[in-house]
């Protein structure tokens, strides 16, 4: 399998090869802040979007539905991965510059290991399908920045363009497909937790009631002022 990509690789080697030569000529610092934006930013800047989602679902009308949503996101991620180690070792395709040594690599420590698919690739569009089925606006950000990972991990040397394209397939097929059976799973859990101790993690308090209250508390006096009105200038003409 590995040996079929290779084959059919001239134009992934070539993309490799014109991403990951930006890492010459570029300073030291922007190939540092490369690495952990690959490496570890983007996915924390995934999980920062991911709770700012819940924070949002949680004051929806349907806040169960959509919080079990989010909940799939990182089960789904977690599927993924699982699927993704039976894939690897079928592929058995080793990193890029254990063929081509020319690249510049940029993250040490990938030697033993394994390129198709990239792991980093699949949690990101994983999150970033699951956030969209749920919140469009935070699921667009969370998308490019999918796609920004998978353009670091080819500027780090340390994937193939199709490792890439790999992983975003397997974490797409894997939300998309699976999520109607953890929604029938998830949706009734959610519901429940509404029931118990727990119900903040799923529904916001609401305090318009409270708000309600304070409005009309605040507006009798002056509707009882206007009704009072009437009988002083009744006085006033007696």
């Amino acid at each position: 399998m590995a040996t079929l990509l290779a084959d059919t690789g001239n134009a992934d080697i070539g993309l490799l090869r014109a991403v990951n030569g930006l890492a010459v000529g570029a300073p030291r610092w922007l190939d540092s802040a490369v690495s952990w934006i690959g490496e570890y930013g983007i996915l924390l800047g995934l999980a920062a979007l991911g709770l700012a989602a819940w924070l949002r679902a949680r004051r929806r009308p349907d806040a169960p539905v959509a919080v079990a949503g989010l909940l799939w996101a990182p089960l789904a991620v977690a599927l993924a991965e699982l699927a993704n180690l039976p894939i690897s070792r079928i592929v058995d395709r080793p990193r890029p510059f254990v063929d081509h040594p020319e690249l510049v690599v940029l993250v040490e420590g990938k030697e033993g290991t394994l390129s198709f698919v990239s792991d980093h690739s699949a949690m990101s569009m994983g999150i970033a399908v699951a956030l969209l089925l749920v919140d469009r606006r935070i699921g667009l950000v969370a998308g490019a920045l999918a796609l920004l990972q998978g353009l670091c991990r080819m500027y780090l040397g340390v994937h193939y363009p199709t490792d890439v394209l790999g992983g975003y397939a397997l974490a797409t097929a894997v939300v998309l497909l699976l999520a109607p059976i953890a929604m029938a799973v998830l949706v009734p859990f959610c519901h429940a937790l509404t029931r118990t101790a727990l119900a903040p993690l799923v529904v916001a308090r609401r305090r318009g009631g409270e708000s309600g209250r304070r409005r009309r508390g605040r507006g009798a006096p002056a509707r009882s002022a206007r009704s009072e009105e009437p009988a002083r200038e009744s006085d006033l003409a007696a």
